[in-house]
């Protein structure tokens, strides 16, 4: 089993920054792939972006030039930096970890309200 527990949400205004921390522990040796989701109120939950334990990144349309994935693998945390911040980047911010087996876990979310 994979705990995952998201810090670093809070208010921000519009063009500032926030950084969001993932913390993993329990069976981190079995994780593929450590990632990043959002939910609106009302909407459905939209994929920002992931990393590999190799250390490849990919990000969503949406959040590309804005948004950057980052590991550390000795203290098996994951870290979403995000810059420019608009009013549509209000959600909640959930942490996800891709395991073998076939395996997905989630945190708890955390979050992250953005003012015009």
């Amino acid at each position: 089993q994979v705990k995952l527990v998201e810090s670093g949400g809070g208010l921000v205004q519009a063009g500032g920054s926030l950084r969001l921390s993932c913390a993993a522990s329990g069976s981190i040796f079995s994780i593929k792939a450590m990632g990043w989701y959002r939910q609106a109120p009302g909407k459905q939950r939209e994929f920002i972006g992931m990393v590999t334990t190799a250390g490849f990144t990919s990000y969503a349309d949406s959040v590309k030039g804005r948004f950057t994935i980052s590991r550390n693998n000795a203290e098996n945390t994951v870290s979403l930096q995000m810059n420019d911040l608009k009013p549509e980047d209000t959600a909640v911010y959930y942490c996800n970890a891709d395991s073998n087996p076939r395996m997905r876990y989630w945190g708890q979310g955390t979050q992250v309200t953005v003012s015009p």
